[in-house]
Formats: structure tokens, C-alpha cells, sequence
């Protein structure tokens, strides 16, 4: 088992499905089946990471279901449902240069283009357009703000994105 909880979490581990050891996935990837393209899988289970093998998957009615390499019957399962599923980061493909994991942007701070503190980008949202930064603000910002929402669209609204510095340039105005 690891205890790293630099791990990337792609889905969970639902109910058991069936007496032979299969149980239910629910996906977070864009394409529920895209999970299955990374191996192997590891499960967290009170902060412990454990490696297991898929041994088979399949897709069932609008769901997925899934059986682990030694499972073979239900009270083996019953063991793992719960449980979040992750991989390590380096399995994840590699992007272009002006493209970004959205957890590599959260923590970074973000200043405008007039050299503006507005905060760290505390989470990221997709919205029917576009992305959308959350970022909080500092506990002194100037303007009284908590957070402010800002459209990761780059070249119109975010300048830079240094991965180095953690640091986020935006054109956009320090009060709103």
C-alpha cells in the first residue's frame, strides 16, 4: 500500500453487482469508458492506497461494472465498494504546452495584468461555454471581495499560464 495523496482520482467503486465478484463504477472521466485505458488502478481505503488489476469490465445498461484479477465471489467484493479509484499523475497523457490538467491550476495565484494579487485559484468549474476559475481572494484584498469568478478563455481573458512560478496572468479588472 502507498499513502500518497498525490494521486489523480478518475472514479469510485460502488455496490457489488452480481454473486461472482463484479461490481459497479461510477466513472469521472469525460467518457465513462476511459477509465478502463488506465492500468493499473489503485484504491484508496482510509487513506491507504492499494494496486489492483482489472480483470474484466463491461458496460451494463447505462453503467459500467467491473471484476478485479483474484475476486471471485461477492463477500470478496463486498471488501471494495467505496472505495475511490486514482492512478499516479505520470499516467496521465501529456498535453500540449497552452493546455493544463485542472489540477495543476488549482493553488496558483492569479494576478491581472496591472500586477493585482487577486488571489489562488481554489477550484476550477465547467460551464455550457467555458471554464470558469474560482479564485479566493486574499484576506485583504482591497476591493472587499471573497472570490471572484474569472473564464480561463486564453488569449482574451488569461494572458500566461507559468507553471514554474504557479502563477496565472489575466486580463481583468481588480474590482469586479
Amino acid at each position: 500500500m502507498t499513502e500518497s495523496t498525490d494521486k489523480v482520482v478518475l472514479g469510485r467503486v460502488g455496490a457489488v453487482y452480481g454473486v461472482k465478484g463484479w461490481l459497479k463504477v461510477q466513472s469521472y472521466t469525460d467518457v465513462d469508458e476511459d477509465i478502463f485505458a488506465y492500468s493499473p488502478w489503485l484504491l484508496a481505503k482510509q487513506g491507504k492506497w492499494q494496486p489492483v488489476q482489472v480483470a474484466e469490465w463491461r458496460r451494463h445498461n447505462k453503467g459500467l461494472i467491473v471484476r478485479f484479477e483474484a475476486i471471485t465471489d461477492r463477500d470478496m467484493a463486498q471488501l471494495y465498494t467505496g472505495m475511490e479509484i486514482g492512478i499516479q499523475p505520470d499516467q496521465l497523457p501529456a498535453l500540449a504546452e497552452d493546455e493544463f490538467y485542472w489540477r495543476d491550476l488549482i493553488g496558483m495565484t492569479v494576478v491581472n495584468t496591472d500586477g493585482y494579487d487577486m488571489g489562488k485559484v481554489d477550484q476550477l468549474m465547467a460551464t455550457a461555454s467555458n471554464d470558469v476559475m474560482v479564485v479566493k481572494a486574499n484576506s485583504n484584498d482591497a476591493f472587499g471581495r471573497s472570490e471572484r469568478l474569472i473564464p480561463f478563455i486564453q488569449s482574451q481573458y488569461v494572458q500566461a499560464v507559468d507553471k514554474a512560478e504557479k502563477r496565472i496572468v489575466v486580463d481583468w479588472p481588480s474590482d469586479f
